[in-house]
């Protein structure tokens, strides 16, 4: 398979070779991490501090949060953040209720290193934030960075990949990717690789993803909000 890191299966993030460097407590592609780091200071200098609750993630790890989710270990929300009740679903509905905010295994952005949830930690701690839309509201404690976040992400390379209409997955105003690595990645993405890897998978769920697989991946994937063409 050509390029294994592409669905997060590249080597341990711990050994050489590796895309990902150490930041702070996480791991992001080297470029990611120089650009987030300029990023920080120009928004310590609003007030803002400007924290990182997720970046690289794993096959293994997303596999862990999906299988968790179809089977009721973790909630399902809907596209309001409303807990949903699994009882009585169809599979295929569970499909959907679980991609609207988890990517599949081997399809998430942050496979990739580009991609970070954020948020003030200023304004809340890592133990009290749940990252739900309302906290990242103008009243919410996250609301005054995300207002930053517009007006000045995209100087630095960064922009928010899931907005309202224009991608699969639900809005997430923490969730910010950088373009000028992950464009690239984007664009080598294979769906018939997923395939193969999610076919010797302990997925759940596996026969109704697969039998879905390449619209799923058209939906969920491909389907963000444009990326800028360059930086400005």
């Amino acid at each position: 398979m050509q390029r294994p890191e592409l669905y997060g299966l590249g080597p341990d993030a711990l050994e050489e070779g590796t895309q990902l460097i150490p930041y702070q407590e996480h791991w992001l592609e080297a470029n990611t991490a120089a650009a987030f780091a300029n990023m920080a200071r120009a928004a310590e200098d609003a007030g803002l501090a400007l924290a990182i609750c997720s970046g690289y993630r794993s096959f293994e790890r997303q596999l862990q949060i999906w299988n968790a989710k179809a089977t009721g270990r973790r909630p399902l929300l809907d596209a309001l953040s409303r807990p949903v009740n699994p009882e009585g679903l169809s599979h295929a509905r569970l499909v959907e209720l679980i991609l609207l905010w988890s990517a599949l295994p081997g399809a998430s952005r942050h496979h990739w290193g580009t991609d970070i949830d954020l948020f003030d930690a200023n304004a809340i701690s890592r133990q009290a934030l749940r990252l739900s839309s309302d906290e990242y509201l103008p009243q919410g404690p996250c609301g005054p960075l995300h207002a930053w976040l517009q007006a000045n992400a995209g100087r630095f390379g960064f922009y928010f990949p899931y907005q309202a209409g224009l991608s699969g997955v639900s809005p997430e105003p923490w969730h910010l990717s950088y373009f000028p690595v992950a464009s690239g990645w984007l664009a080598d993405y294979d769906p018939k690789a997923l395939y193969l890897i999610l076919e010797r998978a302990e997925l759940a769920l596996k026969p109704q993803v697969l039998a879905r697989l390449h619209d799923l991946v058209d939906e969920y994937v491909f389907r963000i909000a444009p990326a800028p063409t360059a930086m400005p």
